[in-house]
């Protein structure tokens, strides 16, 4: 009992002790825990310090391997049959490569889509090289033409946006022959050009390699080679280490960039580095085009100005004035006096003037005579390779790799806010130019559509049934751009396409009601409804008409008398006309087209003719809401089908859903059969939109788990993939 009476009177004599003195304990626990801090850290900074040769990769340490800056290289060359020139420099340089432990893959420019694996560059950290030479008239070599082709047309169309590349980082090395002085490297400069105007990022100036010995910088073709390479892989290792190299005070002419302007490019160390190689054993690539110039401009008021860049300022404002030309429709005015020995005996000027054929070349458009055109429609190549349609393919049954997009006027009376060719075609209200024959018309859109699609062969991915039954076009759609029904001729061009077994989807923004009332059967004949009030059609389209908002009335009226398949085409634009329900309700009582599609505003860009934005595109369940509140407007009409991916959808007359099936397909053998007997028959034998109908699949239809994909293709979708803005 003693013992057990001391312990706990030693215990109670502890406790109070530490109790006063807890001050003290608490300092000496926080010193402790201090020194334990402090030598793990000590500890861990010592390991870090300390790495192993065989650790390191591209120079920089495997335990920073999120700090790896260059992930690999990607070598793209383009061959000629018969020549391994270009693809032995592809694999010399992929070995050389491989000796700095950096991983490469040498590609054919005619194994690869490009849509597909450029895109996919933006984000993989790689570097791609581009070898490519320069063949017979300036022209890529076979495997690298459609590549070249596909990064024009994308250069040059608005649908991509300028920054369609960023984020991908390349180099260029060019093989020519100057003893062809006129295409000397052609290929390699351009396809350098069209990279940056997408945004691409150089990572060094352009090099181009001389076939002729006499001229060469270093005696032959190939030691042009070697010393790029070896600038090359220099370049790589510095990109491997993260570095971001100082300009050199070499650049051209000894002029280097202004400091305004290498602010602006701090953020891109690529870019800045392109400007500043040594040139000594290459030439730099000229910023001299218009779309560096609009660069330049956009740094704004407060950049320093050079004295060299005086000349691209300048280049730039005549652009601009040019395009104020086109936008204005007076851009023959300004030509007249380069075209006068191009008028007719009656006086008649061409409706292409050459400022206009430049603007809608670079677009892609084939031009055709002095006022017609063809272009191959995205979807077109889509179906090529098996990955869908377009949404006539799923509302109607068009075979969209069959299809040829075309206009026999560039002409419009409108100039629609959304307008995708950002009003680069003319306007007029009235037929004032030179008239080329139908018969010619077809003739030349066949074949330009044909060489187009010749294109496509060998290129990855295209399906070869598909590419032979492209050649032979079954569908013309009417609608490529401006008014095809202000052609005088548009009756014979109708007839020309049926006899060519060609069905016909004709498209008119309804100012025209007599030339509607005139016209012929056509397969489906469109009339663009883009606003449903005066104020917001005025506001929209802006038709060039005083008396528009009649003629618009009168349009809807003609539509209604016609008996073959109408469509009313609705645009809808957010905070433009997404308001208007039982306007449009009334509009559609008064024309009472068979069909209604409905489809979000596709955005085209920026540009000066418009000031729209993405915030203007509505999303799809926003089209799918405001179809829904339409149609509890319209009694006589219910929703048919969706697509989706094109952000639309189709509201029928009910007169087209029997036995509970919907029928909004066409039959179109039954249809050239009907339009060959009213033929035969002087026009006595006519035929209305129910004789030629077809079932609808299941998939098309609206709420079916497909979203109007059609199951026999594969949908693709991009890795990073933006929104899409090239709707069709």
């Amino acid at each position: 009992l003693d013992v057990s009476m001391d312990m706990c009177s030693f215990f109670s004599t502890c406790l109070v002790c530490l109790w006063q003195y807890r001050l003290y304990v608490y300092c000496a626990v926080a010193f402790g825990i201090s020194i334990w801090i402090i030598i793990q850290f000590s500890t861990s900074k010592a390991q870090k310090k300390f790495v192993p040769q065989d650790k390191l990769v591209n120079g920089c340490a495997t335990l920073q391997r999120k700090e790896v800056y260059v992930a690999g290289v990607k070598i793209f060359y383009g061959s000629q049959t018969g020549t391994a020139k270009v693809g032995r420099f592809g694999r010399a340089l992929a070995e050389a490569v491989l000796s700095l432990h950096v991983p490469v893959e040498v590609i054919s420019m005619g194994d690869c889509d490009p849509d597909d694996c450029l895109l996919e560059e933006t984000t993989s950290k790689n570097i791609c090289v581009f070898l490519v030479a320069t063949y017979t008239a300036g022209q890529p070599t076979e495997s690298a033409a459609w590549f070249c082709r596909w990064l024009e047309e994308a250069a040059h169309d608005f649908r991509f946006g300028k920054a369609y590349l960023k984020g991908l980082r390349y180099a260029v090395f060019g093989l020519g022959n100057s003893a062809y002085v006129d295409h000397y490297n052609t290929v390699g400069r351009n396809l350098d050009r069209w990279l940056w105007m997408l945004s691409a990022s150089r990572i060094m100036t352009r090099a181009e390699g001389d076939c002729n010995v006499a001229q060469s910088k270093h005696g032959s073709i190939e030691a042009d080679f070697e010393a790029w390479k070896a600038k090359f892989l220099s370049r790589l290792q510095a990109l491997c280490r993260g570095e971001k190299k100082p300009c050199s005070g070499k650049c051209k002419k000894g002029k280097c960039r202004s400091p305004g302007r290498q602010s602006r490019e701090s953020s891109d160390h690529e870019h800045g580095a392109s400007q500043c190689e040594n040139t000594e054993a290459e030439e730099l690539f000229e910023s001299s085009s218009e779309e560096e110039a609009d660069a330049e401009e956009a740094g704004g008021a407060s950049s320093v100005l050079d004295v060299e860049d005086l000349g691209n300022i300048m280049r730039h404002m005549k652009e601009a004035k040019r395009e104020r030309e086109l936008e204005e429709g007076d851009v023959g005015m300004s030509s007249t006096q380069e075209n006068s020995g191009r008028k007719e005996e009656g006086g008649k000027r061409e409706m292409i003037t050459p400022a206009l054929r430049e603007a809608l070349t670079k677009q892609g458009y084939k031009l055709i005579g002095s006022h017609s055109g063809v272009k191959l429609c995205r979807w077109t190549k889509s179906m090529l390779r098996g990955r869908g349609g377009c949404y006539k393919h799923t509302f109607y049954g068009i075979e969209s790799h069959r299809c040829m997009e075309a206009t026999p006027s560039l002409a419009c009376a409108n100039k629609c806010v959304f307008c995708w060719r950002h009003h680069t075609n003319p306007v007029g209200t009235e037929w004032q130019w030179k008239m080329d024959q139908p018969e010619m018309i077809l003739q030349e859109a066949i074949e330009n559509h044909q060489n187009m699609i010749k294109q496509f062969k060998g290129v990855s991915g295209v399906q070869a049934a598909r590419f032979d039954e492209a050649m032979t076009a079954k569908h013309c759609a009417l609608s490529l751009v401006g008014e095809p029904i202000m052609y005088p001729e548009i009756n014979r061009f109708v007839r020309l396409l049926h006899q060519h077994s060609i069905s016909t989807f004709l498209v008119t923004n309804a100012q025209f009601p007599d030339e509607i009332r005139n016209l012929e059967p056509v397969t489906q004949l469109y009339v663009s409804v883009d606003a449903s009030t005066k104020e917001s059609l005025k506001r929209i389209d802006r038709p060039l008409f005083k008396d528009f908002w009649q003629r618009f009335l009168d349009s809807l009226k003609a539509l209604s008398e016609k008996q073959q398949r109408t469509v009313y085409r609705l645009t809808l634009v957010k905070a433009w006309n997404v308001d208007e329900l039982k306007a449009y309700a009334d509009l559609i009582s008064l024309g009472k087209p068979d069909f209604i599609e409905v489809k979000g505003v596709t955005y085209c860009g920026k540009s000066s003719a418009s000031n729209l934005t993405m915030a203007n595109v509505p999303w799809h369940e926003e089209v799918v809401h405001f179809v829904q509140e339409l149609a509890n407007l319209i009694p006589d009409y219910e929703i048919a089908c969706e697509h989706e991916h094109s952000n639309c959808l189709l509201i029928a007359h009910r007169k087209f859903k029997i036995n509970g099936e919907w029928f909004t397909w066409i039959n179109y053998e039954r249809f050239q059969e009907l339009v060959q007997a009213r033929e035969q028959s002087g026009g006595s034998q006519n035929f209305t939109a129910a004789d030629y109908i077809a079932r609808t699949p299941h998939w098309a239809l609206f709420g079916s788990r497909e979203r109007g994909f059609d199951p026999l293709d594969v949908r693709y979708q991009r890795k990073n993939k933006v929104r899409d803005i090239s709707g069709c």
